[in-house]
């Protein structure tokens, strides 16, 4: 799927959090795994039947993301019911999610 013109390409996708989950990030895109040099998005996957991706996701997103790097890095978020909220680099859907994997 990557890059679309919104991300990056990323070499290695994966999730981040802490031992504690005070930081839990779904998704991180990142030049190498398993420890990055460089990272180069940040996501969330709210996949709820009936509540879209908010404000409050964002919120939550953006301070995951200044506790693990204070570069202003692209953010993401993959919603099954979409997105109500601005402030986000892309934002992918089921549609987005099954078109990346044709039969």
């Amino acid at each position: 799927m990557l890059p679309d013109g919104h991300l990056p390409a990323a070499r290695a996708v994966g999730g981040y959090w802490t031992r504690t989950n005070d930081v839990e990030i779904d998704v991180v895109g990142a030049d190498r795994a398993p420890v990055a040099k460089e990272l180069l998005f940040v996501g969330s996957v709210k996949w709820l039947e009936q509540s879209p991706f908010d404000r409050h996701d964002l919120a939550a997103l953006l301070r995951h993301r200044a506790a693990l790097t204070d570069r202003p890095i692209p953010v993401v978020a993959i919603a099954r019911s979409g997105v109500d909220c601005g402030g986000l680099d892309a934002v992918y859907g089921p549609g987005d999610l099954l078109a990346a994997w044709p039969l």
